[in-house]
This record gives structure tokens, sequence and C-alpha cells, in this order.
């Protein structure tokens, strides 16, 4: 690896940049970690505001620019090892289904989660940018039947970000634990990466509380 391709990673435990953490450790290349305590509400003081005025986890530092939003984020690191092979290349016919599934978390699930989370009426269908829950739900569901994963048999970033992703939605009951989303969760955060971030995490979290 060269100094070019390594970047700053800012994460906090127990929080979206988890998954952020196991794509990088299941990417396999070394990162600059700097730790943020919710705690202390470290992500809405000025020194991190001066990072990400949004002041928000995952957000990652590379080459002197700054790269936000979850979907982004792994859409970026995928590409930069892209030796790694967790992304589908440009000319791949599986590189428009990568970028919708990509997308969808961010553009439909996400929202949904929120409104469904605080017990509230979703905007009408027309407007939603989601839709309404039961077709979102099912549509990603009728894709994870295809598995074992999101691309079928092949496992991508994609899986990282939603293996991680369903594992918190569904241990919070915000998500129903379906057969075909247990069986995912399960199939994709016992491999031995996500393992291991999420042991690193634990410490992180334990020292933090402390």
């Amino acid at each position: 690896m060269t100094a070019d391709s390594r970047v700053t990673f800012y994460h906090a435990p127990n929080s979206r940049s988890a998954g952020t953490r196991a794509l990088l450790e299941e990417l396999g290349v070394e990162y600059d970690l700097q730790v943020l305590n919710f705690r202390h509400n470290e992500q809405r003081q000025a020194p991190y505001l001066a990072v990400n005025p949004m002041g928000k986890v995952p957000a990652i530092w590379h080459r002197g620019e700054l790269v936000t939003e979850q979907p982004a984020v792994f859409i970026y690191l995928a590409d930069l090892y892209a030796a790694k092979g967790l992304a589908p290349s440009v000319d791949d016919p599986l590189r428009g289904p990568y970028l919708r599934w990509m997308v969808f978390y961010g553009s439909c699930f996400e929202p949904a989660l929120v409104d469904r989370s605080m017990q509230r009426e979703p905007a009408k269908p027309s407007t939603s940018p989601y839709g309404d829950w039961d077709t979102m739900l099912g549509t990603l569901v009728a894709q994870l039947e295809h598995g074992p994963y999101l691309l079928g048999e092949r496992f991508s970033a994609l899986d990282v970000l939603w293996g991680t992703a369903l594992r918190w939605t569904t241990m919070f009951k915000l998500v129903p634990e379906l057969p075909v989303i247990t069986a995912y969760v399960e199939r994709i955060n016992s491999r031995p990466a996500l393992q291991r971030a999420a042991a690193l995490d634990a410490e992180l979290a334990a020292a933090q509380a402390a």
C-alpha cells in the first residue's frame, strides 16, 4: 500500500460507522483511525465539525478531500481498493445492481426505518422517498431470496453494508426477523473480518465507558 492509498477514518463505536470499520477490515487494508466519543458529544464539537459540518460518522479523509454518507463511503473505499474484488467494475453487468442497492440503503431503507422507529406516518406514497414500508421491505426481501448475497453468488461491499445494518435493525426489532433476513445476517456477520471489527469495537466501547 502506498501512502496515497491510505485513508483517515472517523469512527465511533456503536454507530453507523461500525459498518465502515467492518468494510476496512474485510478489505484488509491499513487506515488511520480517528475515534470520536459520543458520550462526550465530540461529534458536535468544533474540532470534528471542522472536518464534517454535519457532525456525523462515518467520514473518511483521503488525498485532501472528505467523503461522507455511508453508501458513498462504501462505494469510494471498494473502488479505491478495487484489487480486493469487493466492487464490480464499471464495465461489469453487476455494476448497475451494485449501485442500485448501495443507494437504496440511504434513499429508501433508512428513511423508512426512521419513520418506523419514530412511529410516525410516512408521507403519501407519491412524495415519500420509499413509497411505503411494506413495498420497501418486500423489495429488499425479494433480492435477498436470490442469495446467498445481494448480487447472487457474488460477495461484495454491499453485503458488509446490509449485513451490519440488518444485524442492528433486527436486534432492535425495527426489521422483522424473517428467515431469509436472519440467515443472511448470520451468514455475513460470521465472516472473520466482521467478527474482528465487532471485537475491536467492543473493546473501544468498553474503554470509552470506563
